[in-house]
């Protein structure tokens, strides 16, 4: 079993069929979704990547079928259906089928379902990154309070451009020219002791995974200043890693034309997420 799919209140196996051409999802890109994982027998935070589908989904005029609370005893029914341990992915999502109003969705029309499907965790030896021309959006011109599947084809082509210049990633400006994020993970860096994270500016969602490593960084007393990023401090920075639901916590290895070493507050803070996570279990 590879993938499988709860979908009109039953789960199947594969990569279901759930949308038509018809459907105000399909041709108006009205789809929120979330992101967990399970691994190692845990699946951290997935209370909160269904409460954010929510949030996600209210931003968007989805109005989810399911409460929170519903969305998770699916998802760890559908875990259990995996051989115990295995690493996996957990995607629920809300989409339109109806619209109203010329471009706006019908939150009565509104669908659930979720895709669970294997997908092993990074190892955790790093990856490189470059500068993107390509910038992120501010919420005057995006919905980047929600995550939103239309927003990914902008980080698509940052990715695209990664990979002709010899890179994994990239890292994206915001609109003013201030360091925003990675095109699929929060950032991270460190100079001279201080980790530093950009400050949240309604141009990047500040991720279930970041906010769980701020907290866990700081009770351990390694404090983490949020704040205006210029593009310049990743060029001297001592240390630069990334938080994101699908790695968890992983080092840059590589930036532009610097090789970087896994640092000792990237290793505390991979160790100390995985402490958590395991507490979780």
């Amino acid at each position: 079993m590879q993938t499988i799919t709860f979908i009109d209140g039953a789960w199947r196996e594969g990569n279901v069929p759930i949308i038509g051409a018809g459907d105000h999802a399909a041709w108006l890109g009205s789809i929120s979704f979330d992101g967990a994982r399970a691994f190692e027998g845990t699946t951290p935070d997935l209370d909160l990547h269904c409460q954010r589908l929510l949030t996600s989904g209210e931003v968007m005029e989805l109005k989810s079928p399911l409460a929170a609370a519903d969305m998770e005893m699916l998802a760890l029914e559908g875990v259990g259906k995996f051989p115990p341990g295995e690493s996996l992915y957990i995607r629920p999502m809300l989409f339109a089928t109806t619209g109203r109003q010329l471009l706006r969705p019908d939150p009565e029309g509104t669908k659930f379902c979720i895709t669970i499907f294997a997908a092993p965790m990074p190892a955790g030896e790093g990856y490189s990154a470059c500068l993107s021309s390509f910038r992120r959006p501010t919420l005057a011109t995006a919905v980047t309070n929600a995550k939103a599947s239309c927003h990914y084809p902008n980080g698509a082509r940052a990715l695209a451009e990664a990979d002709q210049r010899g890179f994994d990633n990239a890292l994206m400006l915001d609109a003013m020219g201030k360091v925003s994020e990675f095109t699929t993970a929060n950032v991270f860096l460190v100079k001279d002791g201080e980790c530093i994270t950009p400050v949240p500016n309604g141009t990047f969602l500040s991720g279930i995974t970041r906010q769980r490593v701020i907290k866990l960084l700081h009770e351990e007393g390694i404090g983490v200043t949020e704040r205006t990023v210029e593009a310049e401090e990743l060029a001297v920075a001592d240390e630069i890693f990334s938080t994101g639901n699908f790695g968890k916590v992983l080092p840059l290895t590589r930036y532009e034309d610097r090789d970087l070493q896994p640092g000792p507050v990237y290793r505390r803070a991979r160790e100390l997420y995985w402490d958590f996570a395991h507490s979780r279990r």
